[in-house]
């Protein structure tokens, strides 16, 4: 999870900079990238963990 939110910061800092920094345009092109990329692989782990779940005691 803390890996998750790095680089959640990681491209909200690349997005923040290509915006600001003018000719810097592909940081945030990269920034938006990282951050769904992230995204699919946050909802991979979800998936894979509460496919997990539970088991019964035998």
């Amino acid at each position: 999870m803390a890996l998750f939110l790095a680089i959640i910061l990681v491209a909200i800092a690349l997005g923040v900079a290509g915006w600001v920094v003018k000719g810097l345009f592909f940081l945030l092109l990269i920034g938006i990238a990282v951050f769904l990329a992230d995204l699919v692989l946050g909802g991979i782990l979800l998936g894979r963990f509460r496919r997990r779940g539970p088991r019964a005691a035998r």
